[in-house]
């Protein structure tokens, strides 16, 4: 099953994206092409699929984190309930 989102703003110095997973939903396999931040709406646990394997990240609804752009990966949320974030690609 696949995650779903709706992009929410998108202009030339951003793409402000939701993300909602059902249980069990994933990205799929992406590698990401700008710097971003990650506003968890939800507490919970995602599992991610790296290059150099699979491991659980614990998330606190607003507590937010910075990756580089270059990242690549597989989200799934591996809770029994919907999980949901907004990631904030900086172009």
């Amino acid at each position: 099953m696949k995650a779903t989102s709706i992009v929410q703003i998108k202009n030339e110095r951003v793409i402000v994206t939701e993300w909602r997973f059902a249980p069990g939903a994933e990205t799929g396999h992406h590698v990401h092409g700008h710097d971003y931040v990650v506003v968890p709406l939800t507490t919970g646990i995602l599992r991610l699929e790296e290059p150099t394997g699979t491991r659980d990240a614990s998330l606190t609804a607003g507590m937010s984190y910075a990756r580089p752009k270059g990242v690549t990966h597989n989200v799934i949320n591996a809770n029994a309930f919907e999980f949901r974030f907004v990631e904030v690609e900086l172009i």
